[in-house]
């Protein structure tokens, strides 16, 4: 008999000073090479898109569309990376959206429609590696 699915939560608090660090070390890295330190607080702000932005989409497949699919690992793991192709995507445009109303630069040819959601998906397998090293749920064991 399989077991229920977990509902996931994480303090409010937490949750905040994880991803903020995570859109601020991005922005540094960003500004460090070669971007220009002016731009630091930008692509911070930018950063916070598929930081904060990916924690909603995991409380989102996790809480409500995970308990929905059939229990196989095939589904499971299928539909979890749509769901992240498709964040990736809409990702993609709210970054872009944000640098361009932030900066006033716009981008003279913007990027293949899907590399949003391919850089997502990695961003996510990237993200799972630490608790699957730690023997925590993780998408690669299927419990998280």
């Amino acid at each position: 008999m399989a077991t229920p699915w977990q509902p996931f939560s994480e303090p409010l608090g937490e949750t905040l000073k994880r991803n903020l660090a995570i859109a601020v070390v991005v922005g540094t890295v960003f500004a460090a090479s070669g971007g220009g330190w002016n731009r630091w607080p930008m692509a911070t702000l930018a950063a916070l898109w598929p930081s904060l932005g990916g924690h909603c989409v995991e409380i989102f497949f996790l809480n409500w569309l995970r308990p929905k699919i059939p229990d196989g690992r095939g589904p499971q793991v299928l539909a979890r990376l749509a769901v992240w192709f498709v964040a990736g995507l809409g990702f993609a445009v709210c970054m872009t959206v944000t640098a361009e109303a932030l900066s006033g630069f716009r981008l003279r040819q913007p990027p293949a429609w899907w590399l949003g959601g391919v850089a997502f998906i990695g961003v996510e397998l990237v993200a799972h590696l630490g608790p699957a090293l730690s023997r925590r749920p993780s998408f690669y064991d299927g419990r998280g």
